[in-house]
This record gives structure tokens, sequence and C-alpha cells, in this order.
């Protein structure tokens, strides 16, 4: 169709409007109203029944591997969902009830389990969806069961002692993560002219690293005195903290940038993912629940 040159031109459609979150890189209000619900719902878990809580550890890692097997489709990646999903569950059962020796049989199994599942596909792409597959195993549903091995160093499962040993190692597991979070948000926000890795995640700086340094050395010592432990154990939780949350956050970071993907999902208002919120917590919690183990409860 042509319009003569009098005739009046048609209105071009505006561009939606792309909301400027500053330097923070997220809707503040939104990411903060988001962890306030999700640290709710970790607390009640947590007062209620430690097997509560378990059931949460538990759907936290289903949720994770959609959003893993969502994002490795960008890539025409194929993991198989239904036997991952399955095994995580069981691997983070075994882990609480039954400790580490069952997790590591857990962890096999689930992976024979899935190879097998993935014979039936035939030949194509066998080795790259096997081998994706199982590191969404260890990646996931292996690291994520650490936390229910923190869990049980409380002893029997039908304890009614709601601030036993696995309950503060928990609540110090996660104040850590936070304390590293808070750190380097206010200290890369303030202060961070320096990119740590510009090509991976700009917004990440050195001065936000050491902000979260500070912040995860301060709180581990407050929290050794809280388990009755010395002083230069919460030194050393706080510097792992620090250095294992950076990684997982870079990790993560690279894996978006390879799929080609900005957030694993969006079903966490602020956040975007559940795996873009567990990054750091799944990096942490293995040598976390290393240290509390010989280091403190023992």
């Amino acid at each position: 169709m042509t319009t003569s040159p009098g005739a009046a031109q048609p209105t071009p459609t505006p561009a939606p409007e792309q909301k400027d979150h500053g330097r923070a890189g997220r809707d503040l209000r939104a990411a903060v109203t988001s962890a306030v619900l999700l640290l709710a719902m970790i607390g009640g878990s947590l007062f209620f029944a430690k097997t509560a809580f378990v059931v949460v550890v538990a759907g936290a890692v289903v949720v994770a591997i959609w959003e893993l097997h969502r994002g490795l489709e960008a890539k025409g990646i194929d993991i198989p969902e239904q036997p991952l999903m399955v095994g995580g569950v069981v691997m983070v059962g075994v882990a609480y009830f039954w400790g580490a020796p069952a997790l590591v049989t857990a962890t096999a199994v689930s992976a024979l389990v899935i190879m097998l599942w993935l014979l039936r596909r035939g030949v194509d792409g066998f080795v790259q969806n096997a081998t994706a597959a199982v590191f969404t195993l260890i990646y996931v549903p292996f690291l994520g069961s650490f936390v229910a091995l923190l869990l049980a160093e409380g002893g029997d499962w039908k304890s009614t002692d709601h601030l036993d040993d696995g309950v503060k190692g928990i609540c110090a597991f996660i104040l850590l993560t936070i304390a590293s979070d808070i750190g380097g948000y206010i200290a890369g926000v303030l202060f961070g002219k320096h990119p740590m890795a510009p090509v991976i995640s700009p917004k990440k700086s050195w001065e936000g690293f050491a902000g979260s340094a500070t912040a995860c050395v301060g709180a581990g010592i407050g929290l050794m005195a809280w388990l009755d432990g010395d002083w230069w154990v919460g030194v050393l939780l706080g510097l792992i903290a620090v250095v294992m949350a950076t990684l997982g956050d870079l990790v993560e970071s690279v894996m978006k940038r390879d799929l080609g993907i900005k957030d694993m999902s969006q079903i966490i208002p602020g956040h975007g993912g559940l795996m873009d919120r567990l990054d750091s917590l799944l990096a942490t919690i293995a040598p976390i629940w290393l240290v509390l183990h010989y280091l403190v409860f023992n």
C-alpha cells in the first residue's frame, strides 16, 4: 500500500520502555520482597519440622533441574528430566536419613539409570545428552544434598529440638551466603570500579569481592561465638564462603552466556530463576559442611 505525499504518516508503535535499575542491575524492591518470602518459607519449615525443610530442599532440586533442562535446550541439549528429578529427590532423602555413604551410592545408581534411560533414544546425541545429564546430577542434586547432610548433624530426625546442631549449621550456611551477597552488593554499588571478569560478569568488581570478604569473615567470627567454635574457624568459614560463592556466581554466568540466555527462568521476581539464586549456595555448601562437621560439631 502506498500513500500520497500529503497524507498523514502512520504513527510508529513505540518500543517497550526498559526499566533502568541502576548499577544494581535488577529491581531492588522486587528482589528484597522475594528474598524475604523465601527466607520466611525456609525459616518456617525449619521451625515446623526438619523433615519439612528436607521437602523444601527436594522441591528446589526439582525446580532447578527443570530450569537447567530449559536452558540447555537453547543449545539443542536434551537431558532426561524424569530420572534426574526422581534421582535428585532420592539423593536428598537418603543423604538426610542415612548419611554420606548412602548419598554416594544413590548418586552412582542415578547416573547409571540416566544413561540407561538415554539408550532408549538411540545413538544420536547420546554422549552430549548423557554428559550434560551427569553434569546436572552432580551440580544440582549431589551438591544440594549436602544441605541435607548438614541438617542431619542434629542427630535423630525425630528430635523435637528446634535449634540443634543441624539447624544451627543451616542457619550459619544461609547467613554466610547472605553476608557475601549483601557485602558484595553494597561495596560494588558504592565503590565498584575495577571489573573482576568483564567478559563473564561485567557488574562484578574487585571492590565488591572485598566487601563480600569483609562481611563473610565478620559473619563467620560472629557465628563461631554462637556455635561455640574457635574464632579462626570463623575466619576460615568466611574466606571459604566468599571464594566459593564468587566462583559459583561466575560459573553460572559462564553457563548462561554459553547458552545465550539472560536468566534460567523468571519464576522469582527480581532474581530471575531459582538457579540464579542457588549458584552461590550450591558452590559453598559442601566445603562449609566439611568445616562444620570436622571442626565445630565433632
